[in-house]
């Protein structure tokens, strides 16, 4: 189950990718979410009727915002960018997380953190920079992305450890498929009805909903509660080799050396960050 899920998250930048040709990146943001959130209050209504008390309704609203944040600046950054590159730049976040959280909540990264944001740094620059050393719209704006993602991870570890999970994932999903419908409204033009019901574009939706958002959590939170979290948090960080795989299988991607390089730079980076660091927060990342 957990090789589900970054397998699942990974193949979900290429459907991203094929999806903002039809739609508008804070449009695919409102749909994808609200549907998820739908489903999560199908399948887990007693507990989150259990547990929807005003803290965490207020708690889940920030976080929502800061979800939506994350997700919108991804699919942005996606519409200037490839899925390969996407996928490991918003992997990254997992280096900032943390040095958000010294900031939160003042635990000091260790020496592992430092090396982890040094070498990402370098493979950030691999990735990004072209010869004119000059950063790319569509990757500043993953780069942005990574960093509320990371600052969302600090924010669930400092403030959200006590509540029930499925009741905060659920206000998540709400206010971020909210906010990118409202997004959508007023800043982009609205898909044609039948260009949404499309059946290509139907599934890709479904995909990204039910998929991505929906099952690949609960096969992340199934499979943390089995296996050691160190060996969890590397098959969970396979999400951006097997965005980058299924990219270069299924979108045609060209990966250059340099670009290699700095793919493997910010894995490296990642696992340092993850497992050698031994960094402890009560949550872990509920999707991409």
């Amino acid at each position: 189950m957990l090789l589900a899920a970054p397998l699942i998250w990974g193949a979900s930048f290429v459907v991203m990718k094929v999806s903002l040709d039809t739609m508008g990146p804070a449009t695919l943001v409102g749909i994808r979410f609200v549907v998820a959130g739908l489903l999560m209050l199908v399948f887990f209504f007693p507990k989150i009727r259990a547990n929807f008390k005003r803290e965490t309704v207020v708690s889940g609203v920030i976080l929502g915002v800061v979800f939506f944040v994350a997700y919108w600046t991804q699919n942005v950054g996606l519409t200037d960018t490839t899925p390969g590159k996407n996928a490991f730049l918003t992997s990254a976040y997992v280096v900032m997380v943390p040095f958000l959280f010294w900031a939160l909540a003042k635990k000091q990264p260790n020496g592992f953190n430092i090396v982890a944001a040094i070498i990402c740094l370098v493979g950030i620059g691999f990735v990004s920079l072209d010869a004119a050393l000059v950063l790319g719209f569509g990757d500043g704006m993953t780069i942005l992305c990574a960093f509320f993602f990371a600052l969302h991870i600090a924010l669930l570890s400092k403030y959200a450890a006590d509540f029930d999970v499925f009741t905060m994932t659920f206000l998540q999903f709400m206010v971020t498929g909210i906010l990118g419908l409202l997004a959508g409204f007023a800043t982009e033009p609205m898909p044609a009805l039948e260009q949404v019901l499309n059946p290509a574009m139907f599934w890709q939706l479904f995909y990204l909903a039910v998929g991505s958002s929906f099952l690949a959590s609960l096969c992340q939170n199934v499979g943390q509660t089995r296996v050691d979290p160190s060996q969890a948090a590397i098959i969970l960080s396979l999400e951006g080799v097997f965005g980058v795989l299924i990219s270069i299988i299924f979108y045609g991607e060209i990966v250059s050396l340099r670009v290699g390089v700095g793919f493997i730079l910010i894995f490296i980076a990642v696992m340092i960050s993850e497992v050698l660091s031994k960094k402890e927060f009560p949550w872990a990342k509920q999707t991409t």
